[in-house]
């Protein structure tokens, strides 16, 4: 395991690098929280209630997205465009021969990336937020550990679905559709547009049950208050049974893409 924590606090390393990127994405993420900010407002004035959130927790929901939007890569990014260049490159071969676990040294390398933009783009957004708006932030220190439990088993839900993404680049030439479709279903899903507690009926019940929730709806629920005792103990259940269930289909992906290896042109 220390491999994979060197190859952890090395992405975080890397990432923080990029330090005008950095500012550049903290300033988008606060200008957009404040355009979401405003449409919410004017939304739960006609509305009250709506999904079961006061206008309060509705804005708190806003900054939290913000927050989680580049540690979750709600929007893609991440190691995926990266690992998609090297299956196609052939420089896949390179990894596969390296003594560690493919999967984990990803993971490890994402894990990395999510704590240093959780720290370093989420952070100031939300404290931005808090400072405009009334936002229901919790007083309580277990609900604040719990959130950043929930956030981790989500970031690890999302890897999983980018890995699964990025080995479709061994059997496709090229994986921009495939990364369009799964950007657009993330931030339909995953609550980025809109809580998803506010679709109605059969349909929000099922989208409450899809992975993409446990990569932004479940942590925010959970800091907002609404999932407590067993509430709690089995919305993090939910995120290690997506997570354990994606990572599974991932290796079993791989293995079946790296047992016959078919290079483009020979």
């Amino acid at each position: 395991m220390r491999l994979y924590g060197a190859v952890a606090a090395s992405s975080f390393r890397r990432y923080a690098t990029y330090r005008i990127a950095t500012a550049a994405g903290v300033f988008t993420n606060t200008v957009f929280g404040f355009i979401v900010s405003y449409t919410f407002l004017a939304l739960w004035d006609e509305r009250p209630g709506l999904g079961g959130y006061d206008q309060s927790q509705a804005l708190t929901f806003v900054w939290i997205g913000q927050g989680l939007l580049a540690a979750a890569a709600l929007l893609g990014g991440g190691f995926q465009v990266e690992l998609q260049q090297r299956i196609r490159s052939g420089d896949i071969a390179i990894d596969l021969y390296r003594p560690a676990d493919l999967q984990l040294w990803w993971l490890a390398g994402d894990l990395g990336r999510a704590a240093f933009h959780l720290l370093g783009r989420g952070a100031v957004p939300m404290a931005v937020g808090a400072l405009a708006f009334d936002l229901a932030f919790p007083a309580d220190v277990m609900t604040w550990c719990y959130f950043l439990l929930s956030v981790t088993l989500g970031v690890v839900v999302s890897f999983a679905l980018h890995y699964l993404v990025a080995l479709v680049a061994f059997w496709l030439l090229d994986g921009e559709g495939i990364n369009m479709i799964s950007t657009l279903l993330c931030m339909f899903f995953s609550g980025m547009l809109l809580p998803l507690t506010v679709f109605p009926g059969a349909f929000g019940e099922v989208v409450r049950l899809l992975p993409w929730a446990a990569m932004l709806q479940v942590p925010a629920d959970i800091l907002l208050g609404e999932h407590t005792g067993t509430g709690l103990a089995r919305a993090l259940a939910f995120q290690c049974a997506w997570a354990v269930a994606l990572l599974g289909r991932g290796r079993a992906s791989q293995a079946a893409a790296t047992r016959k290896v078919v290079v483009q042109g020979g």
